[in-house]
């Protein structure tokens, strides 16, 4: 068979295979075409919307940048005129010169209340808990007083000094007396006092030590086993050390006859039971004991490197060997 006709008869296709490929080519072309006829408005829609989206979002951005830069410029503003001016605390009363005293509540005049710094508000409380029959019986019962800020309470305590009277005058001698404050004590009359021998009610005398401030002092009495300093009292817990200056030149040291620790016999606990000795200190000499043997003497602490010079000679009265 010639070449021609052989690749005539694998060319050629029949009346059916002709109108086979023409369809398939026909259905190739639909598909093609067909998403350009038949696209999804929706599509189009959320292409926009997403757009209008971006552009809000822009919009945001540049106006939340507007408000920061004003917000920051005006705190500025704020803060250079708080430095120039600042309005002053005013409940529509005139102020009265601050003027501290010893007094006793229960006794000092509306005026008197006044050169202490109270508020109006806080005298009329005051003025109309004395008139129904109330009084204060100690320091304390001042801070019940509604409307009386802790700063006012804190700042009038070392001042306060009330009588011990249970005894209640007439209403007329009652009411001259609550026009007149209690005189002040005068330094002269005070008597300076042993601290290792006073006992509570010696310490009250003392300006500014209230009951608490007397109990603290005699609890570190104890627990130190006795002062060898007067300068000891002002480490005191809660002791303001304005109130140290002004009782101590009132204080004295009598015969100092101490409690001490044994450092040959004291286990670590006992040890650091005292107010200048810690667990870690404490820790430190019974291991050296235990490493060295007995302490010949109390100068053999020096050779535990915490302990310094200082710390030697706080802690040498209170211990022995």
């Amino acid at each position: 068979m010639k070449l021609t006709e052989i690749v005539k008869d694998y060319f050629s296709f029949t009346k059916k295979e002709r109108v086979g490929a023409l369809t398939l080519v026909a259905l190739i072309i639909l598909l093609l075409l067909a998403p350009k006829f038949f696209s999804s408005p929706k599509q189009q829609d959320s292409s926009l919307d997403f757009e209008q989206f971006k552009n809000e979002i822009a919009q945001l951005k540049s106006s939340q940048q507007d408000s920061n830069r004003f917000a920051y410029n005006n705190k500025s503003s704020n803060s250079e005129s708080h430095l120039v001016y600042r309005e002053p605390f005013s409940d529509g009363t005139e102020t009265t010169p601050l003027k501290m005293f010893y007094f006793d509540p229960n006794r000092i005049s509306e005026a008197d209340w006044k050169s202490l710094g109270l508020r109006d508000k806080s005298i009329r409380t005051i003025r109309n808990y004395l008139s129904k029959g109330g009084k204060f019986r100690k320091a304390e019962d001042l801070k019940k007083i509604y409307g009386l800020e802790e700063k006012e309470y804190q700042r009038l305590l070392p001042f306060i000094k009330i009588e011990n009277s249970d005894v209640k005058a007439p209403p007329e001698k009652r009411e001259k007396e609550n026009t007149h404050y209690i005189k002040p004590y005068n330094p002269t009359e005070i008597k300076p006092i042993d601290i290792n021998q006073a006992n509570e009610q010696q310490l009250t005398v003392l300006p500014g030590i209230g009951e608490k401030l007397a109990k603290r002092i005699l609890g570190f009495r104890e627990k130190l086993g006795g002062f060898y300093s007067v300068d000891q009292v002002g480490e005191t817990y809660f002791l303001p050390d304005s109130t140290f200056k002004k009782i101590n030149p009132f204080l004295k040291i009598g015969v100092f006859d101490c409690k001490k620790i044994n450092i040959n016999q004291a286990d670590a606990a006992t040890l650091s039971a005292h107010p200048y000795i810690n667990w870690g200190l404490a820790n430190a000499i019974v291991q050296y004991r235990n490493q060295h043997g007995d302490y010949r003497s109390l100068q053999d602490l020096k050779n535990i490197h915490i302990i310094t010079e200082g710390l030697f000679e706080k802690i040498s009265h209170y211990l022995e060997n």
